[in-house]
């Protein structure tokens, strides 16, 4: 067995062991605090427990990480971010994104969203003026505020819809773990569906001077991979995923499937422009974990889009 390939075995199996097992502590941790903070300083949705826990505190593990390798891409093009803030937005947002299931934060959610981005910029033009330059200010503000928004901003999208409890009980959308677990089986179950029906029936080039692997068969493939999987979320998870019809499933699958590999096609193009194959070595096997994490973080939003209208 090729080395690369074993590396990918081990670590891809660790990995989705820790997942799953944050996603469970997750899962438990809403169970056992359901009912008991509708009358406490808390005060969530009455009904519900305490949701995204196990989600926040592992995008509060993981982004820091993803910040410093966007970073690091960005300064190939001479687009200094600065780290620390880069991070440090990104963790406000998450904890933005986990707060908006509370009744007492709702009415302030919008202007507290403006004001952690401003907060940053603000913080940057600081951080630069503190050094007494002005040389780059502009691209030192803008490359922080960038890499926030592309790794903390797609990332509240993903924490927000595991949070999200409609007013109609027995048919709006309420928030799950198995809600993000469908999204990301649904985004890796389209790379699996792409690579092997790319190396089976692949003819076509889909982007030759970007992705020269990927072609047009192979997403074909990827999609309808991405609508089984769908359809098979939805009716194994019928109770959670209430407002997911067959039909729903289907289109669900395919629209996130399509938006996963946009997110995989963007950060080529983001590495190709810095001039590096991966995003870092952190992952035998996998390079960075940018590499792993920019499919789901960019089909959140389209999910959270996708729920909402649904």
């Amino acid at each position: 067995m090729q080395k690369s390939l074993r590396n990918r075995l081990t670590f891809g199996s660790i990995m989705l062991a820790g997942l799953l097992a944050m996603l469970y502590l997750d899962h438990w941790i809403e169970i056992k605090t359901r009912g008991r903070l509708d009358h406490s300083i808390l005060h969530p949705v009455p009904g519900h427990g305490l949701a995204g826990a196990g989600l926040a505190v592992l995008l509060l593990v993981l982004l820091p990480v993803a910040t410093t390798e966007m970073a690091r891409l960005l300064t190939a093009e001479r687009v200094r971010p600065y780290r620390l803030l880069a991070a440090f937005g990104s963790g406000l947002l998450v904890l933005h994104a986990f707060l908006t299931q509370f009744v007492w934060f709702q009415h302030i959610a919008t202007s507290t969203l403006a004001f952690i981005i401003v907060l940053t910029m603000v913080f940057a033009a600081l951080r630069r003026a503190g050094a007494g330059q002005s040389q780059q200010a502009i691209a030192r503000m803008a490359g922080t505020v960038l890499a926030m928004l592309y790794l903390g901003g797609l990332g509240w999208f993903l924490l927000a819809l595991r949070v999200k409890h409609s007013a109609d009980l027995a048919h709006g959308y309420q928030g799950s773990t198995q809600a993000v677990v469908m999204i990301l089986l649904v985004v890796k179950f389209t790379d699996i569906g792409a690579f092997f029906g790319g190396q089976m029936l692949g003819r076509r080039k889909l982007i030759p001077w970007l992705s020269p692997g990927k072609t047009w068969e192979g997403l074909a493939c990827g999609l309808a991979t991405a609508a089984l999987v769908g359809l098979i979320c939805a009716f194994a998870w019928h109770r959670a995923l209430n407002t997911l019809r067959w039909d729903k499933a289907l289109l669900f699958g395919i629209i996130i499937g399509g938006v996963g590999q946009l997110g995989d096609l963007l950060e080529s193009l983001m590495k190709r422009d810095a001039r590096v194959k991966d995003s870092g070595s952190i992952i035998p096997g996998f390079g960075g974990l940018l590499d792993i994490i920019d499919s789901p973080l960019l089909a959140a939003p389209a999910a959270y889009l996708l729920f909402s209208l649904f």
